[in-house]
């Protein structure tokens, strides 16, 4: 009959034509060539059963054709397998000295044979202390399993053998349930849905790995993380951090940051609105023109100011373009094309707290990530009607006095649209620019009478109500 054979330890599969009067411990010496385990470490499981007298037959314990057995590796024997468990012992040959012998076409000097080495003795890695020593004294084993368990490797680097302790009771409890579970696909119809599914994700899985491991081989450098260009300069005679972010479509400054420079006199409300990137923020408004100074070179830069950002400048792309910026990697350097100055990326300690390389390990952080990616609608509704409610306060004392008057805001008598096309082309233009469709900025100034704020208020609400 033809039995089917899985090794988790190994991760082999085979079949063998045994018969059914075959003894356990027989079997047993038949696999040992294929899965490479003495067979007195060998641990056979039929459906999760162990059969633990060798003596046995298959047909006593009910193996039948096509059943799959399981086989664990116990704990490791010091002895050889006893391949004669019956019959008498081979006679030991005698120990022959055949180093007289001389083979033709080689030299006649006797070299003296390599002493035998030793093999090298198998380290217990279920054991908590050994295997805490062995990660310690390989720390490229070590840095994968940062990757990879980020836990585990902090109790390793604690020595907290505690909770080492109960994480390799979860990797043998895990290995045990993927083992079961790929015995009973193997039992399985493989032309049912779910076995195929199953199939497909093993092989899958099989695949990232084979990839993972030529990437860990040939680039292992792209497993490490890479510090951002971050550059020193200096906003209205105040020193700043400023992060250079060739992604970014325009530059920013958090509000802090503009609070330091005093430069928060300077921002302009009416372009007050919502960025939206990784996450939300809010924008407060615009600084049309301030001065910054790089190395000895004072430039002329706008900013978009934001409530929460924690950067105090992100250089954008606008600011790069414009002043025609070269980012030189290999010297570690940008380059503001318009003035031929060069200055120095900052190296990891130089950079602010919050600039350093993000922990993927940090829970806080991590948590963090996941609700904001996970309420961005309701912070973009928020914001929007934020921002609204904002843009709509410089309107209010207008709006009481035309109500005082008995009269509806939108029902006042007079012309209608009495302003020239440039100045209605003007207020369209600003209104594309923060990101309204021409149809709607058109549609929204006339009915209003050419009033910008008017406009915008209700097109933020309007949004906001969708």
């Amino acid at each position: 009959m033809l039995v089917n054979v899985y090794a988790p330890s190994v991760d082999i599969h085979f079949s063998l034509d045994v018969g059914s009067d075959l003894t356990l411990e027989d079997f047993k010496i038949m696999c040992s060539p294929e899965c490479s385990i003495n067979p007195k470490d060998m641990k056979i499981f039929l459906n999760s059963q162990h059969l633990a007298d060798d003596k046995k037959t298959l047909k006593a314990y009910n193996i039948a054709t096509h059943d799959m057995l399981l086989i664990q590796q116990g704990v490791p024997s010091s002895s050889l397998p006893n391949l004669f468990p019956s019959g008498p012992t081979p006679a030991k040959l005698p120990n022959l000295d055949f180093s007289s012998i001389k083979v033709p076409g080689t030299s006649s000097q006797h070299t003296a044979p390599p002493p035998p080495t030793r093999a090298s003795p198998q380290l217990d890695l279920q054991n908590p202390h050994t295997l805490r020593e062995f990660l310690m004294n390989n720390p490229h084993d070590l840095a994968l399993l940062k990757e990879r368990n980020p836990a585990f490797a902090e109790s390793i680097e604690n020595g907290d053998f505690t909770k080492i302790t109960e994480q390799l009771q979860k990797i043998r409890e895990a290995n045990e349930k993927d083992a079961q579970e790929k015995i009973r696909l193997l039992n399985s119809d493989p032309m049912d849905l779910e076995v195929q599914q199953k199939i497909a994700e093993e092989i899958e899985r099989k695949n990232i790995e084979e990839n993972m491991n030529m990437a860990i081989e040939e680039a292992p450098e792209s497993f490490g993380q890479v510090v951002m260009l971050w550059i020193n300069l200096k906003v209205n005679g105040h020193y700043v951090k400023a992060f250079v972010d060739t992604g970014a479509q325009m530059t920013i400054m958090s509000k802090n940051c503009a609070q330091r420079c005093n430069i928060m006199r300077l921002v302009d409300k009416r372009w007050a609105g919502i960025a939206k990137g990784v996450g939300t923020q809010k924008i407060l408004g615009r600084i049309h023109m301030a001065q910054i100074q790089i190395e000895n070179v004072f430039l002329q830069c706008s900013f978009s100011v934001l409530e929460n950002q924690p950067m105090d400048v992100l250089l954008g792309l606008d600011m790069l373009r414009r002043h025609i910026c070269v980012i030189d990697l290999r010297e570690s350097t940008l380059t503001i094309g318009t003035t031929k100055t060069q200055t120095k990326f900052l190296s990891e300690n130089e950079l602010p707290s919050h600039g350093r390389l993000h922990d993927p390990n940090n829970p806080e952080q991590s948590q963090e990530a996941s609700t904001s990616n996970g309420n961005e609608e309701e912070e973009i509704q928020k914001a929007l009607m934020e921002s609204a409610a904002e843009a709509m306060k410089p309107e209010t004392s207008n709006l009481n006095l035309v109500h005082s008057s008995g009269e509806p805001p939108h029902e006042q008598p007079g012309p209608q649209n009495n302003f020239s096309p440039a100045v209605f082309n003007d207020k369209v233009r600003q209104l594309l620019d923060m990101g309204f469709k021409r149809s709607q900025a058109e549609t929204e100034l006339s009915r209003v009478n050419g009033d910008l704020q008017q406009a915008i208020s209700n097109l933020l609400s309007r949004a906001a109500n969708k």
